[in-house]
């Protein structure tokens, strides 16, 4: 059977069927349809929406795959199923056809529409750091929009951390990883922005990203698009290689407890990374909660959840904050911009793992 109504689900048949013939073994994995309560938002239910839609079966319009936006790009369907779907790959691809056929919901064309503005705030961060070296220098840095908007604090202490550990011969890549356009729908915006990212980093002997969700997407997204790969490196490799330089239990007595991030953990699989960091700075293990690794739990901040369904962004925030409160409390710790952000709206004491050690290292 092929799905011709929507054309980009074709090479995802496979994916669709395990799904929509699975008796939702997945089901309690998504952070979504736990808060929300509702089947239709469930990894079965996402899915099956898409599978019908693209057979024709209902109509292909917003209020069917608007559902594809019930989805924080978490990973933890695919970590629950026998065979590994990749249930936001597909869900990715079902948010490019429906914007692409002018059904995606009002607030993702917003996003869209605002590609320039949020370039032009990052060119504007980007500038207030302290100079880098040359477009020729041999390490290229992606530090994400996120961070520079977002948190502009954070952003300069990691960029002191960056030329710290990496040395003079570094310079910042500009443009946006094209996430959020991804994200929202508009394909051609993300492949022209992950197109200006590539070219910028043309003739780099490394491209070291610091935001997980911009070394992800960079690392899977643009090989499906024929962007140039570009061995991405997440700034947590670079920190792991050099513990030794790190200073050895700078914030003893600290409490710390570490979330893990989906896309640096379930994306690029780096977990046992940021905490032996933690454990170098602390003198021990880091605290955690009672699910990790791979099984962590969302913070609610991926997949444009904030923008397309905000009281469920919320809510799942608020459930995991709920969890680090019952443990004991402490400072949060994450190593993701959109996390943080999540985190610190909702009133919580969140530090960025790399602006502690940036910290750790200035007061040597």
């Amino acid at each position: 059977m092929k799905l011709f109504a929507l054309p980009l689900l074709e090479p995802h048949t496979a994916a669709l069927e395990r799904c929509v013939y699975c008796p939702k073994l997945s089901r309690a994995a998504c952070p979504v349809s736990n808060v929300e309560a509702s089947e239709t938002v469930t990894p079965w239910g996402k899915m099956s929406v898409a599978y019908f839609a693209g057979r024709g079966t209902v109509p292909r319009d917003e209020e069917h795959l608007e559902t594809a936006w019930a989805c924080s790009g978490c990973y933890a369907c695919r970590e629950r199923c026998e065979h590994h779907n990749e249930v936001a790959t597909v869900l990715a691809d079902v948010r490019a056809e429906a914007f692409a056929r002018g059904v995606a919901p009002g607030v993702t064309k917003r996003v869209a529409r605002e590609t320039r503005v949020r370039d032009e705030e990052y060119a504007r961060g980007l500038a207030t750091l302290e100079p880098a070296a040359g477009p020729r220098a041999r390490i290229a840095v992606v530090l994400g929009c996120s961070y520079v908007r977002h948190h502009p604090d954070v952003a300069r202490s990691i960029w002191r951390l960056v030329q710290r550990m990496l040395g003079p011969e570094v310079r910042l890549v500009s443009s946006c990883c094209g996430l959020p356009s991804y994200q929202c729908g508009d394909r051609e915006g993300f492949v022209a922005a992950a197109t200006r990212t590539a070219q910028q980093c043309d003739g780099a002997e490394r491209v070291v990203a610091i935001d997980a969700g911009c070394a992800a997407t960079m690392t899977h997204a643009y090989p499906r698009f024929g962007v140039a790969a570009l061995g991405v490196l997440p700034l947590i490799d670079v920190l792991y290689r050099e513990l030794d330089r790190l200073p050895a239990r700078a914030l003893e007595g600290r409490r710390l407890r570490y979330t893990d991030p989906c896309q640096l953990g379930r994306g690029l699989g780096r977990y046992d990374e940021p905490r032996a960091v933690l454990a170098r700075l602390l003198g021990s293990a880091a605290e955690g909660f009672l699910r990790e690794r791979s099984e962590g739990e969302c913070s609610g901040a991926g997949g444009l959840l904030p923008v397309t369904r905000p009281e469920t962004s919320r809510a799942i925030a608020d459930e995991r904050l709920r969890e680090h409160e019952r443990r004991g409390g402490g400072t949060l710790v994450t190593a993701c911009a959109s996390s943080l952000r999540r985190f610190r709206s909702r009133g919580a004491p969140a530090l960025d793992l790399y602006e502690l050690v940036a910290h750790a290292l200035d007061a040597e």
